[in-house]
């Protein structure tokens, strides 16, 4: 595959489905959402969302600006919480009822990210989620919750580490296709890894993913995903239970 072509895609069934975090299941950016009071913090908060798109776009490479935006911002326990709820806040609609008929379809749901894991589990557990099912970024901080560090060694703090994590993934039920559904360059690498890579611009429409992906979603709600990931056989299944109908009915275009 050259480092312009299309991703291959294969329709549903799938047996996991993997979604990204920041800008997918939730209208922010968590990494640039983390800050303290005053005005170098404010300033700090700019470079940071620079790097951030730098990054997402494609235009640097993870590892490059994955330190240097902690550092800048030295988040604190209770920070990391407050970004916990603002994911919370900003979830986009329809993700507890997304994931909801997915488990009912006896699918395997995975949230994988390169943001902050314990703020990534308030909002898995806002979608019914296991922490199992969440891998992201371990930060540390010391006994007064002041920040240490982060863990250096997770693959998803480096360029090509998410498409390890899902292949991953895939190994561990060979027999049940994948599908990834995310928004940045990040997501864009672990594509190959999917028998479906669904491109989202429900909050930031990234035109090089868009480029390589064959299939889009640009509704700003996750209902519109259930035609994209699940087979026609699967939402006539969800049709017969009545829990499912405002899915599916916010599904419709």
């Amino acid at each position: 595959m050259g480092p312009s072509a299309p991703l291959d895609d294969s329709p549903p069934p799938y047996g996991t489905l993997v979604f990204d975090c920041d800008s997918t299941l939730c209208g922010i950016e968590g990494i640039d959402e983390l800050r303290e009071l005053g005005e170098i913090a404010g300033r700090r908060r700019a470079e940071v969302a620079a790097l951030t798109e730098r990054a997402m776009a494609g235009g640097l490479a993870l590892e490059a600006v994955y330190g240097r935006r902690l550092e800048l911002l030295r988040p604190s326990r209770a920070a990391i919480e407050a970004l916990g709820r603002q994911y919370v806040a900003s979830a986009l609609p329809n993700g507890r009822e997304m994931v909801a008929a997915l488990h009912a379809l006896g699918k395997r749901v995975c949230i994988v990210s390169g943001g902050i894991r314990a703020a990534v589990l308030v909002l898995a557990a806002h979608l019914n989620l296991r922490a199992t099912e969440v891998f992201a970024v371990e930060v540390s901080h010391d006994s007064a919750g002041e920040y240490l560090g982060f863990d250096q060694l997770s693959p998803l703090a480096r360029s090509g580490g998410k498409l390890g994590v899902v292949l991953q993934l895939a190994r561990e039920n060979p027999r049940a296709a994948v599908a990834l559904v995310g928004d940045g360059a990040t997501d864009l690498e672990a594509g190959p890894a999917a028998q479906r890579f669904v491109a989202f611009g429900g909050v930031v429409r990234r035109p090089e993913v868009f480029a390589r992906a064959r299939v889009h979603c640009d509704r700003r709600d996750l209902a519109a995903l259930l035609p994209l990931l699940c087979s026609p056989a699967e939402i006539e299944q969800l049709a017969e239970d009545p829990a499912h109908g405002s899915l599916l009915r916010a599904a419709q275009p």
